[in-house]
């Protein structure tokens, strides 16, 4: 299966900062990527390099397209969301009907109105007049209306309560994403989208630590609840993390096998989370 995205040395700077330092990753199609790290540690800066809005160092392909030079090309089969409180608070729903209609060529326009009909959002109302919950479902509207073959979302659910973000995620599952597309999403919230994930990548300082299907995470990595008196032989297995919780000792194991871990205590795959702040620990110090 050929890649959706392919990076080979990719490089950005601004300034002194190196913000993507000679990353190369591979995005097969049909895959839903996430693509977390703590600020500042690359993500948007992949995102807009593979959207052609900036320029970098390296080789990078978006769809067999060079985003630098072939951008227009590229954009018709692409649909970005970055946060959705950057529609314009004097649009009305028709006209943000009619201006993606007018500007995106896979546009359909009976999709759109067809999920707005299941909403409280009518062709007049204008965004100022809506929840930040509404604007999410005129997004959901619009994006799931395009016959885009990669969705790139950065933080798309920044600021919206539980309710809405898991609207968002499910109706994005549900009534949009199938085989011939991908979506790489960005996001702070790692366990709202750990359930629609197939594949993970984590960033930090610029530097991919981490890139995996969420099958090979199941495999590779294991928590381990260890009793007191096994925890001599359990770090001597060396774990890369360890936490407490209950009084009880949680240890996380990478390339273990869970049959020789099972001998120390309860086993258990780590949450995405977990698995986040073990590899991040020490950035935010």
């Amino acid at each position: 299966m050929s890649a959706v995205i392919s990076a080979k040395g990719l490089s950005k700077r601004y300034g002194k900062h190196v913000a993507l330092d000679n990353v190369s990753f591979d995005i097969p199609a049909g895959k839903i990527v996430g693509l977390i790290g703590p600020n500042g540690s690359g993500k948007t800066t992949t995102l807009k390099a593979a959207l052609g809005l900036i320029p970098f160092e390296g080789e990078l392909s978006v769809l067999g397209l060079d985003p630098r030079t072939q951008r227009d090309q590229l954009m018709q089969d692409v649909c970005f969301i970055a946060d959705v409180a950057i529609l314009p608070r004097w649009l009305r729903v028709g006209d943000a009907i009619d201006f993606v209609a007018g500007v995106h060529p896979r546009f359909d326009r009976v999709k759109a109105e067809r999920y707005l009909a299941n909403t409280k959002l009518k062709p007049a109302m204008k965004v100022k007049e809506m929840s930040k919950g509404m604007v999410v479902q005129l997004h959901l509207a619009l994006v799931m209306a395009i016959d885009a073959k990669l969705l790139v979302l950065d933080e798309p659910t920044l600021g919206l309560d539980i309710i809405y973000r898991k609207q968002f995620y499910q109706n994005l599952l549900e009534d949009y994403f199938d085989e011939n597309k991908t979506i790489v999403i960005t996001t702070h919230q790692v366990e709202e989208v750990e359930h629609i994930l197939t594949d993970l990548m984590f960033i930090r300082d610029g530097k991919i630590i981490l890139s995996a299907s969420m099958d090979e995470l199941g495999e590779r990595y294991t928590e381990v609840m260890v009793g007191s008196d096994k925890m001599n032989a359990a770090n001597a297995l060396q774990p890369i993390d360890q936490r407490t919780v209950f009084g009880k000792s949680v240890m996380l194991f990478d390339g273990v096998s869970r049959a020789q871990l099972s001998a120390l205590g309860e086993t258990r795959n780590p949450s995405v989370a977990d698995l986040f702040v073990a590899t991040m620990k020490g950035t935010y110090a």
